[in-house]
Parts: C-alpha cells; structure tokens; sequence
C-alpha cells in the first residue's frame, strides 16, 4: 500500500477545493466545509452506497467521511436543494463553527465540494449516487447523463 500517495491524493482534494471555494489561505475551513458536505451527503445515501464512494477516497477523506458515522439502514429523504444546503449548515454548527453564513454561499459550498469529488470518483460511481438522490438534488453535482 502506498501511504505516500493516499497522503498526496488527500492533500491535493483539499487543495483543489479550497482553489474552488476561494479559500486558498484557509486549509482548516476548507476541511470542515468537506466533512459537512460530505457528511449531509452520506445522510442521503445507502450504507452501500457509502461504502463504494469511499473505495475511491484516498485515506485521509475517508476519514473525514467516516468521523462520527452512525450508519442507518435507511438513508434521510431530502428533496430538495434548500433543504440539503440547510443539512449541510447544521452539520457545521454543533462544532461549533459559522462557515457557511447564507443560502448561497451553501450551495456554492456544496457545488463546489461535488465538482472537485467528480474528479477522484469514477463516472460509474457519481451515475449511482445520482439515482440514489432526488432528482432535485441531482444538479448539485454539475452535467451528468444517467444511463
């Protein structure tokens, strides 16, 4: 197993998103952003499902995705982008932390963490979560045709 590399791979998805989300300064900010989006979205999401997407996560983002994880049989059922970008500010919250001050600067948040995901995860794999989410939250995730 090449741990160097994992480390690497982990470091550069922080690195792109914080490119993202402007925040090149703020690589703590940058982290609790990811886990709350990352955490909102395993919510919504099969504990298979789950289990797939970090098969493809180098090992610090696992851990990131893991913190905490109380999996359930039965994911939550948010149907729309309002509520998710809420999901994701409350996540934040209970440690303690405001990163996420609007609506908007949420959904640019989330958009932001799924357009950098997109990149480490195969194709295969975001068509699967995309069935597994409402289609209302589908354009999260930027253009992608389900076959």
């Amino acid at each position: 197993m090449n741990f160097k590399k994992y480390l690497e791979t982990g470091e550069e998805i922080i690195t792109a998103l914080a490119e993202e989300l402007g925040i090149l300064h703020n690589r703590e900010l940058t982290s609790r952003i990811l886990r709350a989006v990352l955490h909102t979205l395993r919510s919504q999401i099969s504990i298979e499902d789950s289990h797939r997407l970090i098969e493809q996560f180098p090992l610090s983002i696992k851990g990131i995705y893991l913190q905490g994880w109380n999996p359930r049989e039965k994911p939550k059922r948010i149907v729309h982008i309002n509520e998710f970008v809420r999901e994701v500010i409350y996540e934040d919250r209970p440690n303690g932390h405001r990163d996420i001050a609007t609506a908007k600067d949420g959904e640019n948040a989330v958009r932001a963490v799924f357009k950098v995901i997109r990149r480490y995860v195969s194709e295969g794999e975001i068509q699967q979560i995309h069935r597994s989410l409402s289609p209302a939250l589908r354009p999260l995730w930027g253009q992608t045709e389900l076959h």
